[in-house]
């Protein structure tokens, strides 16, 4: 059973965040997109920097380039849409992406919101991406800010 997101009253942020965002499954990771961006804006941070690739599977090398070449970045949040075929193909590129952006999150101790969604089909997607109750992108702005505010925390 999908969760409905809760609209969360954001403190002014103030960091910098980036997305990573693939291109394949558009109709569904352009939707995320919208709402990670409309939830970020909304906590008023500074600035949102966005990246578009090809696919799912290129999405952690950007992440790990921006991880490592962006200092002050608040968080990096990964946006896309894996829709299982008739093959194996779709589980490994989930699993891969999967590990990769826990490596990067670790290696550089910054937060890597994982949205690479493996879904089994379109009627998933439409729920977990076009339905506004249940947007993963709100989900991953609001998660990307909480866990920013407490890597901050853990400065002092």
């Amino acid at each position: 059973m999908l969760r409905k997101i809760q609209p969360k009253k954001n403190q002014p942020h103030g960091g910098s965040f980036a997305i990573v965002a693939s291109r394949y499954n558009a109709r569904y990771v352009d939707a995320m997109l919208r709402a990670a961006k409309a939830e970020l804006w909304r906590a008023d941070v500074s600035r949102i920097q966005i990246v578009r690739v090809p696919g799912a599977y290129e999405i952690p090398v950007v992440a790990k380039r921006l991880a490592r070449t962006s200092p002050g970045l608040s968080a990096i949040i990964c946006l896309g849409v894996i829709l299982r075929g008739q093959t194996v193909h779709a589980a490994h590129i989930g699993e891969a992406v999967n590990r990769a952006l826990m490596e990067i999150q670790l290696a550089h101790e910054i937060p890597v919101i994982h949205e690479v969604l493996l879904l089994e089909n379109e009627a998933q997607a439409c729920a977990r991406c076009l339905n506004p109750k249940h947007n993963r992108g709100t989900e991953a702005a609001q998660t990307a800010l909480a866990m920013a505010r407490v890597l901050k925390s853990l400065q002092s």
